[in-house]
């Protein structure tokens, strides 16, 4: 590495050695010289520059243009063993335990691997590669251990219990002893009181989950990239000439000319099956996309979801819970399994009755177009529903469509942040900011009022090869004052089929809804005024809550009038439409809501089930048809492919939470229309902002949600 990096005083010292001269000064300086150039070309590595900086501008930012995926593991390594030495000193510290120089320094802890997380982020899900997969593949295993060794440090444990304990008697101030109970609890649950036998399979499990997690998401994404469907220009009869034009694009990226993509992803899947004509292709583009990581090839997932879930529930049972679900519920609002399938089952019926009458149209519809007579099978569900809703409501979704810009409904957003927070959205100039690919843009966030700096937001909106299917909000860096204040990096993430050159994208009214449903997520971020960063975290059945609410301002009369324009005339949507749109609001709601509770009640059913000798895919058809389920749709998410529960453990059992939070959605949205100034009610709104979106973690969902609301929600 010398030699490559400085040849000049590689050659000097090789000559020195071979006169074997004497040291001099002068012969001993260039020794030391070289040495400090050669720990200064082994410290070349831009993405271990710690870029959380105050001093810089916008308190520094990623360096995604520099990062490749070596970098970032070397990055990641250095950065857990800083992580641990900072982890070992607080550990063994002489002085006796306070909130201080305990709890404090844990919040500290770790600075360079928080920012090199960013970096591993993207990598993991905006940018994937053959090459990064199999770094990710030997970091999951260091990283579980990783969290094993904090997790399982006794003289650390030792060290929180004791301020735990010593709480009980001298209560320490709101932000502190909510901080204080958070990571007590985290250590208590992850096998911190357990004796050492059990710590030691404790660990042992966790790596290899870990392990488990990042095979079942690479499985997935192999047949999200390979499974494409290529057509002639005679097959796309139905398909919008935007659609058109986007396929032919996607295909001739991939290398095939004359012929036109649709890619194994929902933004592409969905439109298709909506609108083509030719069923026997809607067949193989719906059983592409709702058979991935279920091929029984050496991708498929069935075997790793059998052993994910033995795992699990061993791990739990080390700590006394007979179910994996009981453990992962108790620190969330529905508290137990119960209670989460108590109001999934009271939903269900309701359900699968309205999927009766919806599919009772749609085969109206069919046997009048079709002759021979069909039965409604799962690929034909979206393109006999969009013509009964024609027929119903004289409501065309691709008319719907062309009022519905990406980069108006962005604008839409912005309006809405502005009204609701108080935000400014300034976009900078491309090449201001580092980014990771050139689609992605960036906008600068203020207070309208006081022009004070809250964040950046960056925005990646389209699908490309190696990105994960879905949409979804996260953050490079978040709001904090523990040592000062720091800004918001937040970045919101879709997989919009990117439109040919020149053309607006447009989006379907469930796209709209789901990019307002993201940016919610966002805002939750900007608006912190947490003091410590564990704070940050959240309740997954409530966070949900948030950016569902902000759904809400999508079909407002305000952002209609303004955003809601003509692609091509730039008239607003018409009056006609909107009492369409919102005469149709409750149409397909059978299937929106069958598709989702079917996921989220087979989350719950995988994890309250034994599941020794579990044959998975077995197991979800036999709960299905207990169920009652309509064969003419699917689940969402089928088992195989459903990263939300089995790439890691973020949604397990925890899937529910969408319902849970559209209990308190629905409660809100009252406290809006009931208001004078209905959902742009400045009073209303400040209260939103203070106690459902700021507080963050810092104070119980549930209290939370009193001090908006008054009272608890209603269902």
């Amino acid at each position: 590495l010398f030699q490559i990096c400085f040849p000049y005083q590689y050659f000097r010292y090789i000559k020195f050695k071979q006169n074997e001269q004497n040291y001099t000064m002068k012969n001993l300086f260039i020794i030391i010289i070289s040495s400090l150039f050669l720990v200064k070309c082994n410290n070349s590595n831009p993405i271990m520059k710690q870029w959380s900086d105050k001093s810089l501008e916008f308190g520094g930012v990623p360096a995604f243009d520099k990062m490749t995926p070596k970098l970032v593991k070397e990055a990641m390594l250095k950065g857990m063993e800083m992580s641990l030495n900072d982890i070992d000193k607080i550990a063994n510290n002489p002085e006796s335990p306070t909130f201080e120089n305990t709890i404090e320094e844990m919040e500290r802890s770790g600075k360079l691997l928080n920012d090199v997380y960013p970096y591993f982020g993207i990598l993991s899900s905006n940018m994937s590669s053959p090459e990064f997969r199999k770094i990710q593949g030997d970091l999951a295993p260091k990283l579980s251990e990783y969290y094993s060794s904090i997790n399982q440090n006794e003289k650390l444990f030792e060290r929180v219990s004791a301020i735990y304990n010593g709480s009980k008697t001298n209560l320490l101030e709101n932000n502190q002893q909510r901080v204080l109970d958070l990571t007590y609890k985290s250590f208590a649950m992850n096998g911190a009181t357990l004796n050492k036998d059990k710590k030691q399979r404790y660990a042992e499990i966790n790596l290899e989950l870990s392990k488990l997690y990042n095979d079942f998401s690479n499985n997935v994404l192999h047949d999200e990239e390979n499974y494409v469907t290529y057509l002639e220009e005679s097959e796309l009869k139905g398909l919008s000439d935007g659609f058109i034009k986007s396929a032919k694009k996607i295909a001739q990226d991939k290398g095939v000319e004359d012929k036109y993509a649709i890619t194994n992803t929902r933004s592409s899947m969905d439109p298709f099956l909506t609108y083509s004509t030719n069923r026997a292709i809607r067949e193989v583009v719906w059983k592409n996309y709702y058979s991935r990581g279920d091929n029984g090839d050496e991708f498929d997932n069935n075997q790793i979801i059998a052993e994910i879930l033995r795992l699990r529930k061993e791990r739990v049972g080390l700590l006394g819970y007979e179910n994996y679900a009981q453990w992962r519920l108790q620190d969330r609002m529905a508290k137990n399994p119960e209670n989460a399938m108590a109001l999934m089952e009271a939903v269900w019926p309701a359900a699968i009755a309205r999927v009766d009458e919806e599919v009772a149209d749609m085969q109206k519809v069919a046997n009048e177009l079709i002759n021979p007579k069909i039965k409604i099978e799962p690929w034909d569900y979206r393109f006999y529903a969009e013509k009964v809703r024609k027929i119903k409501y004289d409501l065309d979704s691709d008319e719907v469509k062309q009022y519905l810009q990406l980069d108006k409904l962005t604008d839409a957003m912005f309006y809405v942040a502005g009204e609701l927070f108080n935000y400014k959205f300034t976009a900078l100039e491309k090449g201001k900011i580092p980014v990771f690919h050139e689609d992605v843009n960036v906008w600068e966030v203020k207070n309208k009022s006081s022009g004070e700096h809250i964040g950046l937001w960056y925005l990646d909106p389209y699908a490309r090869q190696g990105k994960r299917s879905g949409a979804w909000a996260t953050t490079y860096r978040s709001h904090t004052t523990m040592d000062g204040k720091t800004n918001v990096l937040a970045s919101n993430n879709s997989n919009f089929v990117k439109p040919a050159p020149g053309e607006a994208l447009l989006v379907s009214w469930d796209d709209a809804t789901t990019f307002f449903h993201e940016f919610g997520h966002a805002l939750h971020f900007f608006s912190s005024n947490v003091k410590y960063p564990t704070l940050n975290g959240g309740v997954r059945d409530y966070t949900e809550f948030q950016s569902q609410l902000l759904e809400r301002w999508l079909s407002t009369d305000r952002v209609i009038k303004q955003f809601l324009v003509h692609n091509n005339t730039g008239e607003p949507m018409p009056k006609e439409l909107v009492a369409k749109i919102k005469k149709a609001s409750k149409f397909n709601q059978g299937f929106d809501t069958t598709e989702y509770l079917a996921s989220a009640i087979m989350d719950m059913k995988f994890h309250l089930a034994d599941p020794y000798n579990i044959d998975v895919d077995k197991f979800e058809r036999e709960t299905l048809t207990d169920l009652k389920m309509p064969t003419e749709l699917p689940m969402r998410h089928r088992t195989p492919h459903f990263g939300h529960v089995f790439s890691g453990e973020g949604y397990a059992t925890a899937y529910y939470g969408y319902m849970w939070a559209d209990v308190l959605t629905s409660d809100a949205s009252e406290a809006f229309s009931e208001a004078p100034g209905g959902f742009y009610d400045k009073e209303v709104a400040k209260k939103l902002v203070d106690y459902l979106f700021s507080p963050r973690n810092s104070i119980d969902p549930e209290e939370a949600y009193r001090l908006f609301r008054g009272r608890d929600a209603k269902i």
